[in-house]
């Protein structure tokens, strides 16, 4: 609460020297992964300067001092801006590999029979070690095993308790440590392992607003991750493995947020499933009102060049396009030579889509009727409203953040302007379509909500003298999922 207040009057101290961050001209939000590349306090302002709305910390990869650093360089930058800054703390997950092998590395041929077990004992072309034992209590005949990203496959053709006989399909070198895929299962693994929990305390510790949870299979997985973070942070859950599109509605439901991690995806679905499933699961996010981010390899040839390619810079506007909530930059920022023109790249492509009539004419074709309660009554309607009258915003008081989220999942043709005298929740809705957060105390009666409302909108230049906002509140104040009132009000 002392911090919130804290940023609340930084931010109204700092307006005039920080307007031009404090305001984002685009709906949809950017997502940068932080690394070698971007290990210092000013690389960090400038990447937010550029346009970075949430902040990635990618578990695994760099130590917990590393980390820390860069949460200490991210909470100084709120307070210099005075503007809330998320961060997103991606856990690793459990990884299944092969084990190690003479000299480093085998080679497999098609049509060659192979032996996987427990035997820790060094590999070859004949034999492969794979120290997983609950992975051998689901093999059977047939089951196929991708290596290497899928670079190498092999087909199951006998399936013991500790030992299975392999078919080499496509062939190859396969090496140390090298991961495996094993599509079409539900592999009897938790996705919090040893090192994912000591990581998730780590996280916690250090105030992380977002938890990115890998290997999400079932939507026990979720809840398991849920009961240790304990309403600390937010859960994303991540879309790695197949088998969470068969219960993706319940996943959804159970998530704060969502993430298509393609590249994990990608593996063990076939390439041409990929585009429509990601549209799919945008949809059902939307749908639910939680955020989603669309993320790897989106601009992935600058990590080597200042320009991407065609492709890519198509393969970022079609996420737009969808209805993403924010689409994301992983090594590109953390490893490569031009993690600022990454995400200066990004930006451009998000406005140049936002500003194409086409996105406006598909984003109001996927509205959705609002539930048949208040809050989903009076956020529909502020959004009608916002539109018929030219508002120059719709202007939501939020503890939770529920209210805001309902406003988000609307898309509005006007910026939403949040107003939450929680920092907790002003941080999360940083990954939110269209939401950008203002902390500001409490309000104590409805004339000095309307007040309010509009001497922060005029400030941070959200609208104009004369021009009209669209406010929406819960009376009693300050109580969370009261959304029950609309006010139009004019800027003086």
């Amino acid at each position: 609460m002392i911090f919130g207040v804290l940023l609340y009057a930084l931010a109204r101290i700092s307006t005039l020297f920080y307007i031009y961050v404090m305001r984002r001209f685009r709906q949809a939000k950017i997502v940068a992964t932080l690394g070698p590349a971007s290990h210092s306090l000013d690389s960090v302002r400038e990447l937010f300067d550029s346009g970075t709305d949430v902040f990635r910390l990618n578990f695994s990869h760099g130590s917990h001092e590393d980390h820390a650093a860069r949460v200490s360089w991210i909470r100084e930058l709120e307070i210099e801006t005075g503007r809330p800054v998320a961060i997103l703390t991606d856990l690793q997950g459990p990884k299944v590999r092969v084990g190690k092998f003479l000299d480093g590395a085998s080679e497999l041929s098609v049509g060659d029979i192979v032996k996987l077990d427990l035997n820790k004992n060094l590999g070859d072309s004949s034999c492969i070690p794979l120290p997983h034992p609950e992975i051998f209590t689901i093999l059977k005949v047939g089951t196929e095993l991708l290596i290497d990203d899928g670079k190498l496959c092999l087909k199951i053709i006998k399936a013991e308790s500790q030992i299975a006989e392999a078919e080499v399909v496509t062939g190859g070198s396969i090496s140390d440590h090298k991961g495996v895929n094993i599509p079409n299962a539900v592999l009897p693994i938790s996705p919090l392992g040893e090192k994912d929990r000591q990581d998730l305390n780590f996280a916690l510790e250090l105030g992380a607003d977002l938890i990115g949870l890998s290997f999400v299979q079932r939507p026990d997985d979720v809840l398991e991750a849920s009961e240790l973070v304990g309403g600390r942070a937010s859960i994303l859950s991540k879309l790695e493995k197949p088998s969470a599109i068969d219960q993706l509605d319940q996943i959804i439901k159970v998530s704060d947020a969502i993430m298509i991690a393609r590249g994990d995806l990608g593996v063990e679905l076939p390439p041409e499933d990929l585009p429509s499933l990601q549209k799919q699961i945008i949809r059902k996010c939307r749908q639910q009102g939680k955020p989603v981010v669309v993320a790897t390899q989106m601009l992935e040839s600058m990590i080597e060049a200042p320009k991407p390619t065609r492709a890519e810079a198509s393969d970022v506007a079609t996420a737009i396009y969808d209805g993403a909530d924010a689409v994301m930059l992983s090594a590109e920022t953390a490893a490569g030579k031009y993690p600022l023109d990454a995400v200066k790249m990004m930006d451009s492509i998000i406005h140049r889509v936002e500003r194409d009539p086409e996105f406006w004419y598909r984003t109001n074709s996927e509205h959705r009727d609002p539930e048949a309660n208040a809050p989903d009554a009076i956020t529909d309607a502020a959004r009608q409203v916002a539109h018929t009258i030219s508002a120059a915003a719709i202007i939501t008081y939020t503890t939770s953040g529920s209210t805001t989220l309902r406003a988000s999942r609307g898309r509005p043709d006007v910026p939403i302007l949040c107003l939450t005298e929680s920092l907790v929740t002003a941080r999360k809705l940083a990954l939110a379509w269209g939401v950008q957060c203002v902390m500001a105390p409490d309000v104590i009666n409805f004339s000095n909500m309307v007040g309010r409302a509009c001497q922060i909108a005029k400030e941070f230049e959200y609208a104009l003298p004369e021009q009209s906002v669209v406010i929406t509140a819960g009376v009693p104040f300050g109580t969370p999922g009261t959304t029950n009132i609309l006010r139009i009000a004019k800027i003086d």
